[in-house]
C-alpha cells in the first residue's frame, strides 16, 4: 500500500481502542465499547476521504517484548474483522498491538485482511517509558512473516518519533531507515514536534533512496500542508479527535484535513510539470 503512490499522500487516522482482556486495566464492557468505537471511527474516516485507519491497542502500560497475551491478540482480531466487514476492502486498515508486538500484529493482520502493521522497533533498540529497553528482533519477524505467508501485509517501521527514541544524527537515521527496508519494511515513520526538524528527518530518509516516509503524528488542519510537503503521508491521532486524545473521530475535521492534502498534491503536481 505504500508503493507506487505517484504523488498521492496517504491520510491514515489513528483509532485508539480501550484496555483489552489480558491487561491490568481491562474493565467489563470494554469489548463492546471498543468495537463500536472502532467501527464508527473508521466509517467516519472513510466517509470524509481518509485513506485508512490504524487500530491501536491502548492498554496504558506495556511490556518490552514482542510476544503478548493470547486474549489481546484475539480481541484485536475480533475488532479488526468487524471493522473490515463494516468498511470494505478498499479502506486501508492497519493493526498494532503496542508497544512492539510485531509478530502478534502480523498474525492479526493476516487473519483479518488488514493491509499493514506499525512497528515501534523493527531494527535497533529504544528505551521504554515503562522500564527496560525494547530490543528489535528482525530475524524473528522475517521468519514469522514468511511462515504465515504475510508478505502481503505491509510494515511501517518507526525510526524516530513518539515511540522510537534516540540521539539524532543524519547517519543514524539513514542507517535505521536503510536497515528497516532491508529486513522487510515497506515504509519508514518519523516525527519531530519542530517543523524544521521534522522536514530534516524526512529528507534524511529520502537521502537513502526512494523510501516512502510517513509522519507519525504532529499534523493538524493548520500545518498539514507544510509538514507533508516532502513526506508521503501521515498518521493522524488527536487532531482528528478534536484534540481529545482517545475520543471519537470528528468527520468535519477529517474532511478539511483531507481537502488541504489533496490541494497540496495538486500544487506539487503543477510544480513538477513546470
Amino acid at each position: 500500500m505504500f508503493k507506487d503512490l505517484n504523488g498521492k499522500k496517504l491520510v491514515i487516522g489513528l483509532v485508539h481502542l480501550l484496555p483489552m482482556p489480558g491487561t491490568a486495566q481491562y474493565e467489563e464492557g470494554n469489548l463492546d465499547k471498543m468495537t463500536r468505537k472502532a467501527i464508527q471511527d473508521c466509517q467516519t474516516l472513510k466517509a470524509n476521504g481518509a485513506d485508512g485507519g490504524l487500530l491501536q491497542s491502548v492498554d496504558n502500560v506495556y511490556p518490552v517484548g514482542d510476544d503478548t497475551d493470547y486474549a489481546r491478540v484475539a480481541t484485536l482480531a475480533m475488532v479488526a474483522a468487524r471493522v473490515r466487514d463494516a468498511v470494505g476492502p478498499d479502506f486501508k486498515m492497519g493493526v498494532q498491538l503496542m508497544w512492539n508486538c510485531i509478530t502478534p500484529s502480523l498474525a492479526v493482520a493476516k487473519a483479518t485482511g488488514a493491509d499493514f502493521i506499525r512497528c515501534t522497533a523493527l531494527v535497533g533498540s529504544t528505551p521504554s517509558p515503562f522500564g527496560g529497553v525494547i530490543n528489535a528482533d528482525p530475524l524473528k519477524v522475517m521468519e514469522y512473516r514468511a511462515k504465515i505467508n504475510a508478505k502481503g501485509v505491509a510494515m511501517l517501521a518507526e525510526v524516530s518519533g513518539y515511540h522510537f527514541k534516540g540521539e539524532y544524527s543524519p547517519e543514524n537515521i539513514r542507517n535505521l531507515a536503510g536497515m528497516s527496508m532491508r529486513v522487510g519494511a515497506d515504509a519508514v515513520e518519523v516525527l519531530h514536534s519542530d517543523e524544521e526538524m521534522n522536514e530534516r528527518l524526512v529528507k534524511d530518509v529520502k537521502a537513502v533512496g526512494p523510501i516512502p516516509v510517513i509522519l507519525g503524528g504532529g499534523t493538524n488542519v493548520e500545518n498539514c500542508k507544510r509538514r507533508l510537503r516532502y513526506a508521503d503521508g501521515a498518521l493522524v491521532g488527536s487532531a482528528f479527535e478534536g484534540g481529545k486524545w482517545g475520543g471519537p473521530v470528528v468527520g468535519e475535521i477529517v474532511a478539511e484535513y483531507v481537502r488541504k492534502i489533496r490541494e497540496l498534491e495538486e500544487e506539487l503536481a503543477k510544480d513538477d510539470s513546470k
